[in-house]
């Protein structure tokens, strides 16, 4: 489930795009005083996510008086519940710089069909864990301690593995269950490789991320079930900075 926020900018700004950590503070402070503000120091999945602040100016710029749009996801049913009355209460939302006259909010379902496209709106991040580097053959002058963020140069096997099994274990941590699947995806068109400097506790770190286009011509129940899930909580990591935020096309 996902809430559309309708914006109109407030004042002349740049259109910041190091957004992540601020929107994240944003929607940290919608949950004040309320069952939801232990996210905030809650280690592990958070469970939701948030698209971009769309659509993103060409020249960077931000006008006053422009229109705005910004979606923000999760399985939580009762977390999209919160955060619908919440920032109804808001006239105005700030991110950074960036400041909005808050207009209308809209709650969407996304429902898959038999054929259709899942598309990347703001970068997947996958890690390779150390213990993995042998068996996806990462080069020696790339390692690194702890794991390294998937790039296009490493084996397409490491990414699909990873993405995978990190939809399930949060799947089955939000669920309580042990869901088990062979197969999720079926094709993957790969689009490119970006670099993202992001704030990580307190200090500016480069994250490498990637953005894909995945087809589907059939699925099965379980396939329909997690893909769903993942819709709306994210792929890969970082969700709750914003990061494997994905529309259907």
């Amino acid at each position: 489930m996902r809430l559309l926020l309708e914006l109109t900018s407030a004042k002349d700004c740049e259109y910041d795009l190091r957004y992540y950590h601020k929107l994240q503070g944003f929607i940290y402070s919608l949950f004040k005083d309320t069952p939801y503000s232990v996210l905030h120091d809650k280690k592990g999945y958070k469970f939701f996510c948030f698209s971009n602040i769309f659509p993103v100016p060409k020249d960077g710029k931000i006008k006053k008086g422009d229109k705005k749009n910004l979606l923000i996801s999760s399985p939580d049913k009762l977390f999209i519940n919160f955060l619908e009355e919440k920032v109804k209460e808001r006239k105005e939302i700030n991110i950074g710089e960036m400041q909005f006259e808050f207009n209308n909010v809209k709650r969407l379902n996304v429902k898959l069909k038999k054929n259709f496209e899942i598309i990347t709106a703001t970068p997947i991040i996958i890690r390779i864990p150390e213990k993995n580097y042998e068996k996806y053959k990462i080069p020696m002058e790339f390692r690194k301690k702890r794991y390294v963020y998937w790039r296009s140069m490493y084996s397409f096997e490491a990414f699909v593995k990873q993405l995978e099994e990190n939809l399930i274990k949060k799947y089955n941590e939000f669920y309580k269950t042990s869901f088990s699947i062979d197969r999720i995806f079926e094709i993957f068109k790969f689009r490119k490789e970006v670099a993202i400097p992001l704030i990580i506790n307190g200090k500016e770190q480069i994250v490498i991320g990637s953005t894909w286009s995945f087809h589907f011509t059939y699925l099965t129940k379980e396939q329909k079930e997690i893909l769903e899930f993942g819709i709306d909580c994210g792929f890969g990591e970082r969700n709750s900075l914003g990061f494997g935020f994905v529309n259907v096309k």
